[in-house]
């Protein structure tokens, strides 16, 4: 999980109609800005019950695509009483954080393909529209609503982010790359080794449910290896960070080194 600094969840909105001071300006931060709305109480108790509504009053910016209630009461019956269920508390706060962008991002910056990261890691893409921008299959019904610590635009849907890959699918998936890897590597074509456990390792990283420790280890591997001597250094870089990585999947500290390649 992100730290508390960067971790945040959905829980502002504000009517188009409703009244700011300030011309246009308020000094509320985004949960005081939720709670006058009065009409956002599912993202109120969802931020509640992921444990995130606090980090909203922090320091920012933030900026925030916010369903209504109405965008929450669309979705399939149940879903909402599933995911306020304590078990179900990490799923919500990743659901919760595909909504919201590092950084203020305010209407004149969005445009037709444009892609930007969310909190959950994963990113958004903005479309044009006749009546304006979607953000995935939201239609963005309101924008630019300032609060204190970042800027709210409303969103007609809730949106999801993509299914990650579970630890055991990541723990299958090195597993798989260097079952491929160690027979090229040991008939002396460490290229194609390299290639095979950069492309796990940057899907990995892109969709695979890690902790920031071993995505950050993944990504120093990847990095060692574009600056390694020859493709043999460069292999085994990639494999010292998948191994690592397994042995962290796996709820061990020891390193998962294969006695099926050769040494160097």
């Amino acid at each position: 999980m992100k730290s508390i600094t960067k971790i945040v969840a959905v829980v502002a909105i504000a009517l188009p109609s409703l009244v700011f001071a300030g011309h246009g300006k308020r000094a509320d931060n985004i949960v005081e800005t939720a709670v006058a709305a009065g009409q956002f109480d599912t993202l109120v108790a969802a931020a509640k019950a992921a444990g995130l509504a606090d980090a909203l009053s922090g320091d920012g910016p933030l900026t925030v695509f916010a369903p209504t209630d109405a965008a929450f009461g669309a979705l399939p019956a149940g879903t909402i009483a599933s995911l306020l269920e304590p078990a179900n508390r990490d799923q919500l706060a990743e659901i919760l954080k595909y909504h919201v962008v590092s950084g203020r991002v305010g209407s004149d910056a969005l445009a037709d393909g444009v892609s930007v990261e969310t909190l959950a890691g994963a990113n958004v893409s903005f479309s044009a529209t006749e009546q304006g921008f979607n953000i995935n299959n939201a239609r963005i019904v309101s924008t630019d609503i300032d609060a204190s610590n970042g800027v709210i635009h409303v969103i007609d849907r809730v949106i999801m982010p993509p299914q990650r890959m579970s630890r055991v699918g990541a723990s299958q998936r090195i597993m798989d790359a260097i079952e491929r890897g160690v027979p090229k590597f040991n008939h002396g074509n460490s290229m194609a080794t390299v290639a095979i456990y950069s492309e796990a390792a940057q899907q990995l990283i892109a969709e695979a449910d890690l902790n920031r420790t071993e995505r950050m280890r993944l990504e120093r591997g990847l990095r060692t290896s574009e600056d390694a001597a020859s493709s043999r250094e460069s292999a085994w870089q990639l494999r010292y960070a998948l191994d690592d990585v397994s042995a962290s999947l796996a709820g061990t500290r020891n390193v998962m080194m294969s006695a099926s390649m050769h040494s160097r």
